[in-house]
């Protein structure tokens, strides 16, 4: 979401969806067919009202996360190159989407698989011991299945 000036830029960067004000209208009547929103931060006071559709389901822009940048196009060539973003909780447990319902298995394992690399490549070099102690996946409200994390290391 952005101003009219940075629309063409986005489109050129391959952004699927360029806009401000009709996708605001269609956000607001419960419309979140997105994996991802991109915002400049001249806008961000009228996507600040979308917070109560946007932010439970972690689509809400935030600079944190580079989602919120003059820069359109690059935010978008990232995404689209396969950006991986997680979250590490206190007790230094990663949180991370690897797909959608509709992705192929083939398409789940290979994300798993780069988010494990990513994850591995991540530790510190004075890091001692074993670094992922036990991994598990589960879809949106339900029991994770815990993973082998040896098979997981090689």
């Amino acid at each position: 979401m952005c101003t009219p000036d940075k629309e063409a830029a986005a489109r050129e960067a391959g952004a699927d969806y360029v806009g401000l004000d009709e996708f605001v209208t269609k956000i607001e009547g419960g419309w979140v067919d997105v994996d991802v929103i991109i915002a400049t931060p001249s806008v961000m006071p009228k996507i600040g009202k979308l917070g109560k559709v946007l932010g439970p389901r972690n689509l809400m822009p935030n600079p944190k996360t580079g989602t919120v940048t003059n820069d359109v196009a690059a935010a978008v060539n990232e995404v689209k190159g396969g950006k991986i973003a997680f979250k590490v909780d206190k007790a230094g447990i990663v949180h991370a989407s690897i797909g959608r319902v509709s992705f192929s298995a083939e398409k789940i394992a290979e994300n798993t698989s780069e988010l494990l690399n990513a994850i591995i490549k991540l530790k510190p070099s004075s890091s001692k011991g074993i670094y992922l102690k036990g991994v598990s996946m589960a879809s949106t409200m339900s029991p994770g299945i815990s993973l082998e994390t040896k098979s997981l290391m090689n």
